[in-house]
């Protein structure tokens, strides 16, 4: 291969996956925006039950109404709510702790660099479904229950990524001519080193969304998720499973959200991963 070709493909690739991008993005877009307004979208009040019992789509009823004959579009687009909110916090909580642990760990090392070690190699060799599933299973189902869960096995993943770069990060000229300054640790860490070790943590984070994602679904099927009542993807999939032959669309509907929002978020993470590789 001559390296003409080997930059054309190259260049190839990389419109290919900048194509991917726009179409996740643009995805993702609607579905924030359809979860934002979807006061304003949803034709009926998503918990108002009536007689219009597990009606197919139709013009009064675009996705149909469930067995409770609530307006299946109505309940997807607050449950979208429901959703994105959830995979942010479930996300964000463990990256904002695990930044703050890994970061003291890997600057100041000693025995809390220790510790943080042991404890990762701990929970890295067991399985993350199950001990999510037994730590929601403990407290209950509920939306505090999913956050604390998530929180508890999620920081560990950002403690070591932030800690090995924070322990890069502090070897460099600039760190060192900072102490020569007079400026505390506090400052150079908060000011000079953590920013610069971020990169790697803000794209697993990406990954992390989908991840949750799928966690909530999984924990709302098995009738862990949030309170019952609550519009959500992965519990409609689990009310609909006993109608599925007869009334696909209470499953189909929801079901399809969950992968359309999953394999954007996927697309994005492993374009911001292979951006970074590049970098």
């Amino acid at each position: 291969m001559t390296a003409v070709t080997f930059f054309r493909a190259r260049f190839r690739a990389r419109r290919g996956g900048g194509r991917v991008r726009w179409v996740a993005v643009t995805l993702l877009a609607l579905v924030i925006l359809a979860a934002i307004f979807a006061p304003v979208l949803s034709p009926d009040d998503p918990a108002r039950q009536t007689l219009d019992q597990l009606r197919p789509p139709s013009a009064d009823h675009p996705l149909g109404t469930d067995a409770l004959g609530r307006d299946v579009l109505s309940r997807m687009l607050y449950a979208l709510r429901t959703d994105l909110l959830l995979m942010v916090f479930a996300a964000g909580l463990p990256m904002l702790a695990g930044t703050v642990i890994g970061a003291l760990a890997g600057y100041h090392g000693g025995s809390l660099d220790a510790a943080v070690r042991w404890v990762a190699d701990i929970f890295q060799a067991l399985p993350v479904y199950v001990l999510l599933i037994a730590f929601v299973f403990v407290l209950g189902p509920g939306t505090p229950s999913l956050l604390v869960a998530f929180g508890t096995l999620g920081w560990i993943v950002y403690a070591r990524l932030i800690r090995t770069e924070v322990r890069r990060v502090r070897e460099r000229d600039y760190v060192s001519a900072s102490y020569l300054l007079g400026l505390s640790h506090t400052t150079v860490l908060v000011r000079h080193v953590l920013p610069n070790s971020l990169r790697q943590s803000l794209v697993y984070l990406t990954t992390d969304m989908g991840l949750a994602l799928q966690g909530i679904a999984v924990l709302s099927f098995f009738g862990l998720g949030v309170e019952a009542g609550t519009p959500e993807l992965g519990a409609m999939v689990a009310e609909a499973q006993v109608l599925l032959r007869s009334h696909w669309w209470l499953a189909a509907f929801p079901g399809l959200m969950i992968i359309v929002i999953g394999s954007s978020v996927a697309a994005l993470a492993d374009r911001f991963n292979e951006d970074g590789e590049a970098g």
